[in-house]
């Protein structure tokens, strides 16, 4: 039977624990050194996989990634219903909060690892993973949305749709910017302007996206990581006024946000009060929560989402599972979709697909084998393969638009050719 999430109280309460645990051993019975072979199977016992998440419930601006714990939750109930991980049932623990705050995240990653002894972390979602040097230093298979560099390289990190911030000599994801030139009719002689939070992730966003849309045609304007990342900005003006005059005095054709929600608000308000009539996009806003209320959809009305799984408006079969899985896990109750279900259980789903393979000896070595050598197609975020997937992603996506008050597609689901990332 599946634990429930912790109360946020009890999370405090163990983090306290942490300087405490530092010095555990990782399988709790000798100071063996990190990652060694006696914590190779940690977290497996005869019945049973136990399993952590690390995932933003909370932040400073409101924004949560909570139901992410509600989508691996719902695909390891489903898991367990078909008989587990080769006999053994998925114990996951639920997942920690770490606020965004990049200290918490290392801390919650500590606590899993030294005190839950879990044998995975899966899912991780989250703008900051300070936790990531540790949980591969102790070899802690690891599963979360490639947005972050820790999800491009490690051996032990895996990015569910594979690696979306790449190293040189990697590849580039080009949804979003073909996406746009579809919409657009065509990159040739468009122009498009991207802002980003002043954060790691935003400063990688900048950089891969600016490649990305100059890779496929587009004149790029406007490229800055400007906006602070632990508050809401009362005031876009100044960002508003650096868009419209881009690099030659002419408003761009596009304005994409690589931020989150409350961000996007403020920013498409204020570019709609401006009188801007281009094209608006982002990768974070699709959420028919956000529907409920008459000013956020006012707000997003007209923007395109990137989306880099299949719609929920599918009909795939595939969707049809996911949302049979979700009601399940709600307790049988509909509950409104959003993307950051998708990114748990798609997270879930990969940790469960390659640890099947890695048959009923379950170690860290029989799991990193099976992941050597793994591929599967036809997934909600297309075809998979690993260990391709931690230096490249899997070049799949869609765009949806919000439009009177209901997603439609915009761009159906495609899988495009990556471009060599420079």
């Amino acid at each position: 039977m599946l634990r429930p999430i912790r109360t946020l109280a009890a999370a405090a309460a163990a983090l306290a624990l942490v300087s405490a645990c530092n010095s555990a051993s990782t399988n709790g019975t000798s100071p063996g050194k990190p990652g060694d072979a006696l914590g190779n199977s940690r977290g497996v016992s005869a019945d049973a996989v136990k399993v952590g998440g690390i995932v933003s419930m909370t932040s400073a601006s409101g924004y949560s990634k909570k139901d992410t714990d509600l989508g691996a939750r719902a695909r390891y109930l489903r898991a367990n219903a078909e008989g587990g991980i080769n006999g053994r049932r998925i114990d996951y623990l639920g997942a920690e909060d770490d606020g965004q705050d990049p200290a918490k995240n290392l801390a919650a990653a500590r606590k899993l690892v030294q005190q839950d002894k879990v044998f995975a972390v899966s899912p991780m979602s989250s703008v900051t993973f300070s936790g990531a040097d540790f949980l591969e230093q102790e070899k802690v298979p690891t599963f979360g949305w490639g947005t972050l560099p820790a999800f491009c390289g490690p051996k032990h990190i895996y990015g569910f749709n594979g690696c979306l911030v790449p190293t040189p000599g990697g590849t580039l994801n080009q949804t979003w910017p073909e996406g746009i030139g579809t919409i657009l009719g065509g990159a040739r002689g468009k122009s498009v302007a991207i802002i980003a939070n002043d954060s790691d992730a935003g400063k990688f966003g900048i950089r891969t996206f600016q490649q990305g849309f100059a890779s496929a045609g587009f004149t790029v304007s406007y490229a800055k990581a400007s906006v602070p990342a632990t508050a809401v900005p009362s005031d876009w003006s100044a960002y508003v006024k650096e868009i419209l005059a881009g690099s030659d005095g002419k408003a761009p054709d596009a304005v994409v946000s690589v931020m989150q929600t409350p961000n996007n608000i403020g920013l498409f308000t204020a570019l709609k009060r401006s009188g801007y009539q281009g094209l608006l996009s982002d990768p974070t806003d699709y959420d028919p929560g956000l529907l409920a209320k008459d000013a956020t959809k006012q707000a997003l009305d007209g923007v395109h989402v990137l989306l880099q799984f299949q719609p929920f408006e599918s009909d795939d079969p595939k969707m049809a599972q996911f949302k049979a899985d979700i009601k399940a896990a709600a307790g049988g109750q509909e509950v409104p979709l959003n993307m950051h279900m998708l990114t748990g259980y798609m997270s879930a789903d990969l940790f469960l697909s390659i640890a099947q393979k890695a048959g009923k000896d379950l170690t860290v070595e029989s799991f990193q084998a099976a992941a050597q050598g793994f591929s599967d197609t036809g997934t909600l975020v297309g075809d998979r393969a690993e260990p391709k997937g931690q230096k490249d992603s899997f070049g799949c996506g869609a765009l949806v638009q919000l439009k009177n008050g209901a997603y439609e597609v915009s761009v159906p689901f495609k899988c495009h050719e990556p471009v060599p990332f420079k």
